[in-house]
């Protein structure tokens, strides 16, 4: 009998899986609200589209401009996010036992976003993540993002594994199209960000998670049966990278 096992390797999103950022997000859009006359924004509002991006932020906080009005605001929304990063932003509720079990199991952890690079790499510190993270990609690290499976096909590279033996957590549809597009085992995080009428039961995920409390056991995980037996050479591939 082949006993359960947690993946070698797991990758995540960030915002909306690993962390709340939304608050930072809120304040941001706010701050550019406010400096030109507008009443703030309910959290609310702004907290499902996230995971989408400063451009889908943007399109809540100032619908009535144009599109090409709301893009030039991109790098200003950029900065004044930059300047409280992370100051408002928390990790979700069972993140860190989550990253303790894998971390305890042999496992190591990765992130790969669509947030720029540097902006992610701030994050880090304020965690204690510098040295337990083992890959990071952004957004702008490579010629594609998400939901082009290269940033996950990348990552997997860099910490010396095929993308089969990792998996990819993820709370937006980009993410599971990314992991299966990459022929990467996937798992819908359910906990985070989704504007109305998005169906998670229709991304195709290998599993879905309502919290990261589910995640706690190895048997949880979509981590192919036919592979297990191969674990102990894979964890030891990646610990030598």
């Amino acid at each position: 009998m082949t006993v359960a096992a947690f993946p070698p390797v797991v990758l995540f999103d960030l915002d909306g899986t690993l962390l709340d950022t939304a608050p930072d997000f809120v304040v941001t859009a706010n701050a550019m609200r406010q400096a030109r006359g507008m009443q703030a924004l309910a959290a609310e509002r702004l907290r499902p589209v996230v995971s989408k991006g400063s451009r889908a932020m943007l399109a809540v906080a100032f619908p009535q401009m144009a599109e090409s009005e709301r893009h030039a605001l991109v790098p200003e929304f950029l900065d004044v996010y930059q300047s409280l990063i992370g100051r408002h932003a928390r990790l979700f509720d069972g993140i860190a036992s989550m990253l303790h079990a894998l971390e305890q199991a042999g496992s190591r952890w990765g992130i790969v976003t669509n947030k720029p690079e540097y902006l992610a790499r701030l994050i880090l510190p304020q965690l204690g993540w510098e040295q337990r993270c083992a890959v990071l990609i952004g957004g702008d690290t490579l010629a594609e993002r998400k939901p082009h499976p290269l940033p996950l096909q990348v990552a997997a590279q860099r910490i010396g594994l095929a993308p089969q033996h990792c998996v990819y957590v993820g709370d937006d549809e980009r993410d599971i199209q990314a992991a299966s597009a990459a022929a990467m085992p996937s798992v819908a995080a359910l906990w985070g960000y989704r504007p109305d009428g998005d169906d998670p039961t229709l991304w195709q995920a290998d599993v879905m998670a309502a919290t990261p409390a589910a995640l706690l056991e190895p048997a949880a995980w979509p981590w192919p049966c036919g592979l297990r037996a191969d674990r102990t050479e894979a964890v030891q591939s990646a610990q030598r990278r």
